[in-house]
């Protein structure tokens, strides 16, 4: 077992171990997961300063899994993947330092929670179809039972439509998967081979088929307008590290599959319908960010805000499909994996911080509070931060992604795309509109009616939220680090796409 291999087994031992020592009380169970979600953090970093800025697949392993139909056990990292590694093992610490104040079912809390960090990192590190697709399942599963047993409101609803909305969706991507296998010669679900060598590069027709299959699959993942309607009440009624775990880590693995899989083994298909994807990103941008400002529930609106964001990742791989100036297609793809890394870290700090309202006041509602820098300082101080990072603000992670995103958008040529930039800006002036109002409204205008029941951040949850804020804060003064191990990759995909 290498390195690798551990990092994403690691949380589910210590889950296992859990359960195999029965005396331990909450306070211990805590513990024990935010020391493993530490370590496995601090072999990431690591694994991440050992590769340094190389090229290519590291870490690799390659083991027989089921033979007959040349699927095996195929994990490695690169530009693409070691980022989103870092992410998870980043975004599960918090969410660990986050509950260590949990009372509820400690136990089953943790390992479920152990359970979605080893599915997690298992599928950015996948380099197999199935492999791929189990943990893509398998992250359906374990979310499923955290919305049902620890959310509030109508909890089983949202969990169940949760369930059945993102696990039909991974039926169709099963079916992508399938047309992959049976379109490549020799039949493979190694995803390094199927790149190497498109499957289907004769049938357009079919390809575009396959293409289809897996963009569903993918799209209800990620989600693009209109495959989004699970994810607000999923939002809403799920416990706070959960929703931060669901935005941050969850709806990645929608866009990374579309950078991993789609792009560089159906080039052609992705060519073909690059303007398809394109205006379902702008759709989702500009429709993310128009409801989002009708909400009054916090959580609601941020939930809304990550449809708004990840269609601006959809955008930019889908103009890397349109020929045109290849510098700027890389950049459009740095972006888009820029962005992935700055809207797991920023949306996972405003939901835990919406969990602290939660907490306190049993309530999400803006026009209940106000004047809460005054009552909360520190709190306050967390969101405005939180908020001016998601708009884009110079000098926060959500700049150095944006900036990426519509420079190669717009420089990868042609009309069309300079007016798709252009309407993508709206978007992020509707963000800003309605982070601001949030602001004005809970943390600066009059007080509420609940404001009196809220108290500033503890040390738990300052200790969660702050590290991913100043991580974001880094990336958006020094992202050289980052773009450094993302730049390789994107060249990478940009020449394969264009073959």
């Amino acid at each position: 077992m290498n390195v690798l291999s551990l990092v994403i087994f690691l949380p589910l031992a210590v889950a296992a171990g859990l359960y195999a020592v029965p005396r331990l009380g909450d306070r211990a169970v805590t513990w024990t997961w935010t020391i493993a979600a530490a370590v496995d953090f601090a072999l990431v970093v690591a694994m991440w300063a050992g590769r340094g800025n190389r090229d290519g697949i590291s870490y690799e392993e390659n083991a027989r899994w089921i033979p007959s139909v040349r699927a095996g056990y195929h994990i490695g990292v690169d530009g693409l993947s070691l980022p989103l590694l870092a992410l998870t093992s980043l975004l599960f610490l918090a969410c660990a330092v986050y509950s260590l104040r949990q009372t509820q079912q400690t136990r089953a809390f943790a390992a479920l929670f152990l359970f979605l960090q080893t599915v997690s990192l298992g599928l950015f590190a996948a380099l197999d179809l199935l492999l791929f697709f189990v943990f893509f399942d398998l992250s359906i599963v374990g979310m499923y039972f955290v919305i049902a047993g620890w959310g509030h409101g109508d909890r089983m609803r949202s969990a169940l439509k949760f369930f059945l909305y993102t696990f039909l969706g991974s039926l169709v991507l099963l079916l992508g998967f399938i047309g992959l296998y049976l379109g490549a010669d020799p039949h493979t679900f190694d995803m390094v081979e199927l790149t190497r060598t498109p499957a289907l590069a004769g049938s357009p027709g079919l390809a575009g088929l396959v293409l289809l299959a897996i963009g569903i699959g993918l799209a209800i993942k990620t989600p693009v307008f209109p495959f989004h309607t699970w994810l607000p009440p999923a939002h809403t009624d799920a416990p706070a590290a959960g929703s931060a775990i669901l935005a941050g880590i969850l709806l990645k693995m929608g866009t990374y599959g579309l950078v991993r899989i789609a792009m560089p083994m159906l080039p052609d298909a992705w060519r073909r319908y690059a303007w398809v994807i394109i205006i379902l990103g702008l759709i989702s941008v500009l429709y993310g960010a128009l409801v989002a400002y009708a909400q009054e529930d916090l959580k609601r609106l941020i939930a809304y805000t990550s449809v708004n964001h990840m269609g601006y990742i959809v955008v930019a791989l889908g103009a890397a499909g349109v020929l045109g100036d290849q510098a700027a297609r890389r950049l459009a793809v740095t972006g888009a994996v820029t962005q992935m890394v700055s809207h797991g870290l920023i949306t996972g700090a405003l939901f835990l911080l919406s969990g602290v309202l939660y907490d306190r006041a049993q309530s999400y509602d803006m026009g209940r509070f106000g004047r809460l820098a005054a009552r909360a300082p520190v709190f306050s101080g967390l969101v405005a931060v939180g908020a001016f990072a998601s708009l884009g603000l110079p000098g926060l992670s959500g700049f150095i992604a944006e900036f990426q995103i519509f420079t190669g958008v717009i420089g990868s040529g042609g009309t069309g795309l300079v007016v798709v930039g252009a309407l993508a800006v709206l978007g992020i002036l509707i963000t800003a509109a309605l982070f601001l109002r949030l602001l004005h409204r809970a943390v600066l205008g009059p007080p509420g009616e609940l404001t009196s029941l809220v108290t500033d951040a503890r040390r738990s949850e300052f200790g969660a939220v702050a590290p991913l804020l100043v991580l974001s804060a880094v990336i958006g003064v020094a992202p050289r680090f980052l773009l450094d191990a993302i730049e390789p990759f994107s060249s990478t995909v940009v020449s394969l796409v264009a073959r």
